[in-house]
């Protein structure tokens, strides 16, 4: 029962986390967004592209949290280890929302401004979004290698 208890725990802080992180990175980005359609509104495409960037942390979250609901007998079999892997996901998928939000919204002031950086911005924000994904990799190991 205990076990149980601490995979399903797991794997709602894996969701949960990942969801936050996910809701203030695309709020950072998205308010720098509000600001340069003031200075540059015809930029728009590309802020909005930025402003959703952050918002595949969460996707990553819910793809993990439906994979190991498909594999209960797992879960439940297994909650220390579930318990270990959600919190550490979720914390990743958290602070690398976090952080690439921050990092989208100063390519967004950038573009406001007249420089040529959606690119490079894209560039940057992708180095963050790649331990998301290692995170979505490891949250599903364990139950392939079950």
């Amino acid at each position: 029962m205990f076990e149980s208890i601490l995979g399903y725990l797991g794997l709602g802080l894996m969701l949960g986390l990942a969801g936050v992180g996910s809701s203030i990175g695309t709020s950072i980005a998205g308010n720098a967004a509000e600001g340069a359609l003031k200075k540059n509104p015809e930029k728009s495409s590309s802020y909005m592209i930025l402003s959703a960037m952050p918002a595949t942390q969460g996707l990553y979250g819910f793809v993990a949290f439906l994979m190991w609901l498909l594999n209960k007998e797992w879960l439940a079999a297994n909650g220390a280890i579930a318990f270990g892997v959600g919190i550490s996901v979720g914390i990743v998928c958290l602070m690398s929302a976090i952080r690439q939000g921050q990092i989208c919204a100063n390519g967004i002031v950038g573009i406001s401004q007249g420089h040529d950086v959606m690119t490079n911005t894209m560039i940057y924000a992708a180095f963050p979004e790649f331990y998301a994904i290692l995170g979505l990799v490891g949250a599903l190991l364990p139950t392939f290698m079950a």
